[in-house]
């Protein structure tokens, strides 16, 4: 964590009373910004808030599937709490979505993900991460149009789930949707993280220098 940093929650003071999508405004319970360690090496974006996110306001807790996500960064090392905390107690890692506001009975639009991309640039910007892991196909297609040279359209998150992909300044890492990982999906993520990030200067990615 950053020796300046205060909080993990929302710790860049991005608008928590954004009023940018009117169809989203009245159905929402708060806005999910992003969380973490602001120093990170390692960003995951997801697509939008769950409902357990959007009641704990930290993206990827609060449900069987954030569950599993929080047992993933705690065996790469990434949280250092229990799988079910609503508050991680994370080091090295962000994460945070492309949309920050919940619809009860749909997904987000496009308007809504183009709308809230600046949020996203802002925090990628200021984190300025090594690895990017998007969690799902539609932050892996939004991601790999902003930051590789491949189409959108040509990414499978579960033919890339658990390799590296090269992109334009970061690596990404795609992983699956948390509601559809399996035992054997997880395992195969760590150990790619483990044995093919961990195991070389992904550093070099950025040429940054290591704190």
């Amino acid at each position: 964590m950053d020796a300046h940093q205060r909080q993990f929650r929302n710790p860049f003071s991005m608008d928590t009373d954004c009023t940018n999508c009117s169809g989203l405004c009245e159905t929402r319970e708060q806005v999910v910004h992003g969380y973490g360690d602001v120093g990170a090496e390692f960003l995951f974006v997801g697509e939008a808030p769950t409902a357990a996110a959007e009641r704990t306001g930290v993206p990827f807790t609060g449900d069987e599937a954030g569950r599993r996500v929080q047992r993933i960064l705690g065996d790469l090392g990434f949280v250092r709490s229990e799988p079910d905390a609503d508050e991680p107690d994370v080091q090295n890692v962000f994460f945070t979505y492309l949309t920050r506001c919940r619809h009860p009975d749909r997904g987000p639009s496009d308007d809504e993900v183009a709308t809230c991309e600046p949020y996203l640039n802002a925090e990628v910007r200021m984190i300025n991460p090594h690895i990017i892991v998007p969690v799902g196909q539609a932050a892996l297609e939004a991601l790999a149009f902003d930051y590789t040279t491949r189409a959108a359209d040509s990414f499978d998150v579960d033919a890339e789930h658990a390799t590296t992909i090269r992109g334009r300044g970061f690596e990404l890492v795609p992983m699956k949707e948390p509601e559809r990982l399996t035992d054997a999906d997880a395992e195969a993520f760590v150990e790619h993280v483990r044995e093919s990030v961990f195991g070389r200067d992904y550093r070099q990615t950025k040429g940054r220098q290591s704190r």
